[in-house]
């Protein structure tokens, strides 16, 4: 055991683990080990393994791939609604199965952010905000009334209420300390682990930390840290200079294209080289905040001056911020000049970005301005096609969104600036486009309004909406009057253009085809040229009162007039944390209980149906169907999707039997699992191979008896007959968000075993905490390239699984090898278990829970 080191730091005796003399006693080199490897040793030896941590720190040192299994323990847990009240349902599922309910506790804080559940039902209108907070609160009472309960049952948890922020966004601004203080005056890194994929923002501030599923999340909050596997450390060499007029979205665009094609999915990704220094705190979050988008489990950017600067201009106490800087150069965490060791280098030159855009369909489909009119014509062919005056290719959703962009006020003020100039040439946005600006935090107003700048946004339409992840979540509300229903009669295909992180088809809204994410300037400028056909870098954005047109150029601030607003209008006092009343919220009540009193009539809140049901892995997996046969690059918001409920599916059938009338959203009601089930596989931009091709509206072939049917309803006649089901998919499958939905969907219809080409992250441990064998085809092959049709029966040998990591899959007399996509003996134990809670429930037996 490592003992706790003494020391003084800003004058006060603080009690820490000593890192530089950890390694100097072990014989490594602390300064050849990548600053993120450094905060993995300082967890190790705070959790008492000195041995891992110099074995951990010896391979880092010489650039060798780490091949260690560790507990990490974080500093704290963040979740947002949207994953945190399933989690906290099955924390509650498991209060009422302990002896004593109260005894079920966090071990650490748990914070929980609600900024998913808002919607954009009303735009382009002064009261926009006020209108849907109101609608927010109606549709979402009994929600928020079992949050409430459990803030009030459970220790240490705190729920920040509607309307603060989006949860990164508050996390930079408000929850990171970047130093933390455990019990008898212990210093450690601010490290936090989340459910949801963009946690990894925060790693912009040298906070490392990483998203998860919900039901990892779980074990954490119990104390019962699942074992990480770490990960190879990659350097991103980032070198020059950004060109003037380069925003921060379009460098993180150019790095998601870049680091895709590097195939960095699940390393741990850090910053370094010459340019780090020269960027500034909001736009390393901004970079750090798009990991998932390039597969990558972090993406680190050391502690430097620039990080203390951020955290005194967000109001941070100045002794507070002295203690971050000594105790991070004591721990030498402290970027310095010299760079560390990484077995594989990626060098990124920052001077060869430009402007740029991303889409039509992927985060990753990066494209230059002048190749956007290509772009969206790939998606819809021949002459464009017209109702009641919208035509293909019209934008229909502009949108400034989503932490990723709204964080950096360089971003902000720049749209700000681009509209005044608008306004002042003349130019309006075409009636058709919806315009919203729901930026990520109070202080972004604040600071717009301070500037003069949030007026003109709102001449062209961009009016407050909301304070929520709304359009970039899904939340977008209905297209303009008429436009939806124009779009319908014609089969138009029309796009939205938004200021966040994710483009998936149908993410943003289901009769939107083509989405592009751009810099919030960009979404302005793209408003009011009102469709995606222009060439941006050449072509008029329109004309003015006098009959001249007005190009992109005649708008774009220059990076000396951001500057200047910056420093006069960005200011710690903006920062301040003081929401007001909220009358709201406040008036939402719950009951003082240890265990929560189930309605059994609700139809938000209900007791899972996993918690007992176990299906543990054991044996050969017999005469199994494919429920769905996939290709590449299917989201979990294809495999449960997020946004609105249509009355014909399932899932609104479902609700329409029980007398509800407002359906709300798949996201609002995650703590239902008849309901989720029933929306599993429903997106109906997804594709199923078992079908004609293209897009399959959420049906599946039944077989044998060779009937098209919904997903839920084939599951459950193969389910009453007993026939166990795989999926079949292509190439990371599984991208996107954290969504502990996308693995407990496929479970409760009798999934047993996804067979793919790969997968991304997050979703494969997802899969493992629901009891689902993720499977990896051979290396090369995708299931067609082995003559699959995924009309089979297949037997799949899984005997001996755990202990070679291999099975035989036996497909109508074809037979190839698969191989399991298990990462660490903590994965094995769930998978063997039947899932998470089935896993939970006997270490509480076993007395191991808190």
């Amino acid at each position: 055991m490592t003992a706790v080191s003494s020391t003084q730091l800003e004058g006060r005796r603080v009690e820490l683990y000593d890192l530089p003399a950890f390694a100097a006693n072990r014989g490594f080199d602390l300064g050849a080990v990548p600053y993120s490897g450094r905060v993995l040793l300082e967890s190790l030896l705070r959790s008492g393994d000195p041995a891992t941590a110099a074995t951990l720190g010896k391979r880092l040192a010489a650039g060798e791939d780490p091949d260690v299994e560790m507990v990490f323990q974080p500093a704290r847990i963040l979740v947002q609604d949207y994953t945190g009240i399933p989690l906290l349902v099955d924390l509650a599922a498991l209060r009422d199965r302990a002896a004593v309910p109260g005894r079920i506790n966090p071990a650490l804080p748990v914070d929980v952010v609600v900024d998913h559940s808002v919607q954009t039902d009303f735009a382009g209108r002064p009261d926009a905000i006020v209108r849907n907070e109101a609608l927010e609160l109606d549709r979402n009472r009994e929600r928020y009334a079992f949050l409430k309960w459990a803030e009030g049952a459970f220790d240490g948890l705190r729920v920040i209420p509607p309307g603060r922020g989006i949860v990164h966004q508050v996390n930079l601004e408000q929850l990171a300390t970047v130093v933390a203080r455990g019990p008898g005056d212990l210093f450690f890194p601010d490290t936090v682990i989340g459910t949801d994929s963009h946690t990894t923002m925060v790693n912009g501030l040298g906070v490392l930390g990483w998203g998860v599923g919900g039901l990892e999340a779980e074990s954490l909050i119990l104390g019962l840290a699942q074992p990480l596997r770490v990960p190879p450390v990659v350097g991103v060499r980032l070198t020059g200079t950004a060109p003037p007029g380069t925003t921060p979205t379009d460098v993180v665009l150019a790095l998601t294209e870049r680091l895709r094609h590097e195939n960095v999915r699940g390393l741990m990704l850090e910053f370094t080289g010459p340019s780090v220094g020269a960027l500034s705190a909001p736009d390393r979050c901004t970079i750090a905040n798009m990991a998932p988008e390039y597969g990558a489990m972090s993406a680190y950017f050391p502690v430097d001056q620039e990080t203390l600067d951020y955290l005194l201009r967000t109001g941070r106490h100045d002794a507070d911020v002295a203690l971050v800087a000594a105790y991070y150069r004591h721990q030498r965490l402290w970027r310095e000049d010299e760079e560390p060791a990484f077995g594989r280098v990626i060098e990124f030159d920052l001077s060869r970005v430009g402007p740029n855009l991303a889409g039509p369909s992927r985060p990753d489909q990066r494209i230059s301005l002048s190749e956007l009119p290509t772009s969206f014509a790939a998606l819809s062919p021949g002459a464009p096609r017209s109702d009641s005056g919208v035509t293909d290719g019209d934008l229909v959703i502009a949108s400034i969104t989503s932490c990723t962009s709204t964080s950096n006020p360089k971003a902000m003020l720049a749209a700000g600036l681009l509209a005044r100039r608008a306004v002042r040439l003349g130019l309006s946005v075409p009636a058709h486009v919806k315009t919203s600006l729901a930026p990520g935090s109070r202080a972004v107003t604040r600071y717009l309004k301070d500037a003069g700048l949030l007026q003109d946004l709102e001449k062209l339409g961009f009016h407050l909406v909301g304070y929520g992840c709304m359009t970039c979540n899904g939340g977008s509300g209905p297209l303009n009057e008429g436009v939806g229903q124009a779009v319908d009669r014609a089969g138009l295909t029309v796009a939205a253009v938004l200021s966040g992180n994710r483009n998936f088809e149908a993410r943003v809204h289901a009769q939107v085809r083509a989405g592009y994410l751009a810099s919030p300037a960009l979404v302005v400028a793209l408003a009011l040229v009102g469709h995606v056909r222009a060439d941006l870098a050449r072509e008029p954005l329109g004309t003015g009162p006098d009959l001249r047109p007005v190009f992109l150029a005649d708008l774009w601030p220059t990076d000396a007039e951001l500057r200047a607003l910056e420093a006069e209008f960005v200011t710690p006092g903006v920062f301040a944390d003081a929401p007001g009343p909220q009358p709201g919220w406040d008036a939402v009540t719950a009951p003082d209980t240890d265990a929560f009193s189930w309605d059994p009539d609700s139809t938000y809140i209900r007791p899972p149906a996993y918690a007992d049901a176990a299906r543990p892995i054991r044996g050969p997996l017999t005469g199994a169907r494919a429920l769905l046969a996939l290709g590449d690059d299917v989201s979990t918001d294809h495999i449960s999707p997020v946004g609105a409920i249509s009355a014909d599916s399932p899932a609104g059938r479902f609700l329409k039997e029980r007398g509800v009338r407002a359906f709300n959203s798949y996201g609002s009601r995650r703590g239902n699992h008849e309901v989720m089930a029933r929306g599993t596989f429903s997106n109906p931009r997804l594709t199923n191979h078992l079908l004609a091709e293209g897009p399959s509206g959420g049906d599946t072939l039944h077989l044998p008896s060779g009937e098209r049917l919904p997903v839920y309803e084939a599951a459950r006649r193969y389910t009453d007959a007993g026939t166990p089901l795989i999926v079949l998919a292509g190439r990371s499958y599984g991208m996107g968000s954290s969504r502990d939905w996308a693995a407990k969907g496929p479970w409760l219809l009798g999934v047993r075993a996804v067979v793919a080409e790969s997968f991304e992250r997050i979703h494969r441990a997802n899969l493992c905490a629901m009891g689902i064998l993720p499977l990896l085809l051979p290396e090369g092959h995708g299931w067609r390239d082995l003559g699959l049709t995924g009309h089979e029966t297949f037997d799949l040998g899984l005997d001996q699984v755990r202990e070679s990591g291999r099975a035989e899959v036996v497909a109508d007399g074809r037979s190839f090898t698969v191989r399991a996509d298990v990462r660490s003996a903590g994965e094995w134990d769930v998978l063997l278990a039947g899932g998470m809670l089935p896993h939970l429930l006997t270490r509480l037996a076993a007395g191991d829970v808190r």
